[in-house]
């Protein structure tokens, strides 16, 4: 009798990050020095590149492949959790990526900044250091936009 196979693997969310970049080795290689990525799996092209690969981000999957002609690289951006906004910041530069935005606190309640990595993509690495309603960040919003309520 075959067993309920899940929609989705295990450990996976609905919806993962796919990057596809000229130099995944470089990314793979960022990631886990920025990010502290642990890398699953890569599967090399007879060309020498990668057809893919997979890393995990702290409870997230990020793939990662080689453009091809038929699949181009593209730049992405992304937005990530992380306990320690400046440790990752720091360490996002070290392994070679570009400051975008030194981390601000925002009035959304996150502490965030940004980087480009090796391939064009923006990480956007944010910790949350308040927790607000939905009603309080509108407040702050109209305040900053010059909106006084």
């Amino acid at each position: 009798m075959k067993s309920k196979v899940d929609y989705k693997p295990e450990g996976f969310h609905s919806v993962t990050p796919y990057l596809t970049v000229k130099g995944a080795a470089k990314l793979l290689d960022f990631l886990k020095e920025a990010f502290g990525a642990e890398e699953l799996g890569r599967h090399p092209r007879p060309d020498g590149g990668i057809a893919h690969a997979c890393t995990k981000i702290g409870d997230s999957f990020v793939e990662v492949s080689d453009g091809t002609e038929q699949w181009p690289a593209m730049p992405a951006a992304l937005h990530v959790y992380v306990p320690d906004v400046e440790a990752v910041y720091q360490r996002a530069l070290k392994a070679g990526g570009t400051s975008l935005q030194t981390p601000t606190d925002q009035f959304y309640g996150e502490r965030s900044g940004a980087v480009r990595d090796v391939c064009g993509n923006n990480w956007y690495i944010a910790t949350q250091i308040e927790i607000l309603t939905r009603e309080e960040i509108e407040k702050r919003a109209a305040v900053m936009a010059g909106k006084r309520s």
